[in-house]
């Protein structure tokens, strides 16, 4: 039991965390998957992989929807957990693209149980029947919602895929602009209706709303950091699967800040403040689909 729990840990936690956006929930949800698995009879069992996915799956459903009332009391934007991840992940583009910050916000907009179907049926590849038997709903139901989930994650997520180097050669602009407090220069890589959000869960500043637009996204960058810091520097990670910056406010870590790339500019910023979503940024998590 324990070997079979083991081989597929990476894949629960995988699941587990695109269903939450949340690490530390994501673990929670493995703990309490792994004392589920202890007391099934096994004689019954005839696809160890299926039926911790189920129970993976059952948990984070109901963990997700526990989650919306602590997500509504949050203050200022939420953004998912972000994770330092190994090469592998990034070298995986389907495995790089779930686990986007851009997608993830995307899957934010869905309800628990559509979510649920899409991540299962989109990322992970599962049939309809297999599905049905992890949510508690019927196959006929299931397609339903897969079909529903697909138009609308189709109608919001990014229409290009970027590559990873496009990515890295733009945030190496940004990284040039906002270092050396050139507005220009960033302006110059923003597109005209960019977003950014920032979260800082009300234990850093960030904030509280979207800031929208070229101009103001860029004045916010140079002039708010710019305001509380004597020296900002970053350098370059790979974070959820895609190139990223951890940002360093006087010599000490600040933040992770992610991108979403549109037509050669940045149309999304991403910027991960609270402390308490920056646990897994200093060690690599592995995640897979299979």
């Amino acid at each position: 039991m324990t070997e079979a729990f083991v081989a597929h840990r990476n894949l629960l936690f995988t699941v587990a965390y695109e269903m939450l956006g949340s690490a530390a929930d994501a673990e929670d949800v493995l703990q309490e998957t792994w004392l589920r698995w202890a007391d099934v009879d096994q004689s019954g069992v005839r696809d160890e992989r299926a039926y911790l996915v189920r129970i993976t799956t059952r948990l984070a459903l109901n963990r997700l929807r526990t989650m919306k009332r602590r997500k509504e009391a949050y203050v200022g934007p939420w953004l998912p957990e972000p994770l330092l991840t190994t090469p592998d992940v990034a070298e995986d583009v389907e495995l790089a693209e779930s686990v986007s910050m851009a997608l993830m916000l995307v899957l934010e907009t869905l309800a628990p149980t559509e979510r649920a179907v899409f991540v299962l049926r989109e990322v992970f590849d599962l049939g309809y029947d297999e599905i049905a038997e992890a949510v508690g709903k019927s196959p006929a139901a299931v397609r339903q919602i897969a079909h529903r989930a697909r138009r609308h994650v189709d109608a919001r997520r990014p229409r290009e895929v970027v590559s990873a180097q496009e990515t890295r050669a733009v945030l190496e602009s940004f990284q040039r602009a906002i270092e050396g407090r050139d507005l220009q220069g960033l302006l110059d890589l923003l597109a005209p209706d960019v977003v950014l959000l920032s979260d800082g869960g009300g234990v850093k500043q960030a904030a509280l709303r979207p800031v929208a637009g070229a101009d103001k996204v860029g004045r916010f960058m140079i002039g708010g950091i710019g305001k509380v810091a004597v020296e900002l520097t970053s350098a370059p990670v790979v974070v959820n699967g895609n190139p990223a910056l951890a940002l360093h406010v006087d010599g000490s870590f600040d933040g992770i800040m992610a991108v979403r790339i549109e037509g050669g500019r940045i149309s999304g910023l991403y910027f991960v403040r609270n402390p308490e979503k920056l646990t897994r940024v200093e060690a690599e998590t592995p995640l897979t689909l299979r």
